[in-house]
């Protein structure tokens, strides 16, 4: 069934004043499937139809596929293979995989282990003496920030830099040319140019001299596929490094406010370390970094849900809402860690399932069980939290955390 009567609750979504809790909306979302908008795009909104979209041949996730240009995508330099389609979205991702997971490079994550917990436990020690800490700005942020520089061999103190370029990059994503002001596209196509240019430099550095880190590997790999050009290098690098730290910002710090609105479960993750990683997942369900994937283009005619949706329209991915069907996930709106076959869209589906999402799980599973075995009783100091403007990338822009006595000591299990 599709109808253009959904207009006004997708506006809704999209203001400002739904960031704290747009779920009641998605839920009126819902009763259309797939909805026809006025400017002829398509939401979809509810698990199946998602699946089936995501997992359709038809789909193209290559903005030069819209009938409509977006102004958004303009003046963007070579696109990352997260915006491309096969064959060229295989190679790419084929390549880049090769130096970040398995089968070439299994045991990335594990190595990192001992790296990712004595950066949290460091950071979580910066407490001491603080009756509040700013989850976001003291520590889910500088922790993700941290993992994924070291990975890229992008120099750390080199973040204030970078750290304005990706806040237009990401401020620039939801752009409305009926509602924004074309400062805010501009700001962030140059901030786009601009990370392209730093990271190009970084590139240069690394030809013919051998190193760890994933700059170094796809500048002199010659592999099955040959070599990324330097073009595509900068912009997988570019993807990374925003996707390697935004969504897992969002990840660790969306978990935390859940724990703290659920003292229940907090106390259970103390005593049962194991919990952590259901969990997670199950916060990926409830409350994911992720909530909406902006644009899809159709290649040719698709039908979803006995809606026909013509070729080259823009279809929009309404991810946390189908992780919210009831006629998929029993009981949606409560969290519950032990929830079984958990199939969420957190990481999204199909070829482009998030390709950083072992590090993000792993991350997030070693930060939130440090957070609540050290924190003493951590109580929120405003609900909702301020939020971050975009309703893509959904999280707290700060979540301060009042706590007794500053951390407990390293290694302890908390009350």
């Amino acid at each position: 069934m599709t109808t253009t009567e959904t207009p006004d609750t997708l506006q809704r979504i999209l203001d400002y004043s739904s960031r704290a809790d747009p779920y009641p909306l998605y839920a009126e979302l819902r009763r259309t499937p797939v909805a026809r908008q006025e400017d002829g795009s398509y939401v979809i909104s509810t698990y199946r139809e998602l699946m089936d979209i995501l997992h359709n041949p038809h789909l193209s996730s290559d903005v030069r596929n819209l009938s409509r240009p977006m102004a958004a995508a303009e003046g963007r330099a070579t696109p990352s293979f997260i915006n491309l389609d096969p064959p060229e979205h295989d190679r790419l991702r084929r390549m880049t995989m090769r130096h970040f997971g398995p089968p070439h490079t299994p045991g990335l994550v594990t190595s990192l282990e001992g790296d990712l917990t004595a950066t949290v436990s460091g950071l979580i020690d910066g407490f001491a003496g603080k009756e509040e800490v700013d989850i976001v700005d003291d520590f889910a942020y500088p922790f993700p920030v941290t993992v994924i520089c070291h990975l890229l061999g992008v120099p750390r103190e080199d973040e204030p830099q970078f750290h304005v370029w990706v806040n237009a990059i990401i401020d620039s994503i939801d752009y409305d040319p009926k509602t924004d002001p074309k400062e805010k596209l501009d700001k962030g196509t140059q901030a786009s140019k601009d990370l392209n240019q730093y990271l190009g430099g970084l590139l240069e550095q690394r030809h013919g001299r051998a190193g760890d880190d994933l700059l170094s590997r796809l500048a002199n790999d010659d592999g099955p596929d040959g070599r990324m050009t330097d073009a595509e290098i900068v912009s997988t690098a570019h993807t990374l490094l925003i996707a390697g730290h935004e969504t897992t910002v969002n990840l660790i710090t969306n978990g935390m406010l859940t724990l703290l609105r659920h003292p229940q479960v907090l106390q259970r993750l103390r005593n049962e370390p194991g919990l952590v990683v259901p969990l997670v997942e199950e916060l990926l369900r409830y409350e994911p970094p992720v909530h909406i994937i902006p644009w899809r283009a159709a290649y040719s005619d698709i039908t979803v849900a006995d809606t026909t949706i013509p070729k080259g329209s823009q279809i929009m991915l309404m991810l946390a809402s189908g992780s919210r069907d009831p006629n998929r996930f029993h009981d949606p709106d409560r969290f519950a860690p032990d929830r079984r076959d958990n199939q969420h869209l957190g990481f999204g589906s199909g070829i482009h399932l998030c390709f950083g999402g072992p590090l993000a799980r792993r991350e997030t599973q070693i930060a939130l069980t440090q957070l609540v075995h050290r924190l003493d009783r951590p109580r929120l100091v405003a609900d909702p939290p301020p939020y971050r403007r975009s309703p893509i990338l959904r999280g707290p822009i700060h979540l301060p955390v009042e706590q007794s006595d500053g951390p407990h000591p390293h290694g302890s299990q908390g009350h």
